[in-house]
């Protein structure tokens, strides 16, 4: 089995991060202020973009790797 748990793992991460980076930007101020003016959606969504793709970028270079 070729099965590679990193690359469902690392489109579901990518995914959720540019969402919740998009709410981040394009939604409202209020949000921001309710955490002490820190946009967590902005800096949480691109932690989990980044860790998604990371996990994708290893998962994908390990099927080339024998």
């Amino acid at each position: 089995m070729n099965f590679d748990l990193r690359i469902p793992v690392g489109l579901m991460f990518t995914i959720f991060g540019l969402i919740l980076a998009g709410v981040g930007l394009f939604g409202g101020a209020e949000l921001a202020q309710k955490s002490l003016g820190i946009n967590m959606n902005l800096w949480w969504g691109l932690v989990q973009f980044v860790f998604g793709a990371l996990m994708l970028f290893f998962g994908l270079r390990g099927k080339r790797t024998p």
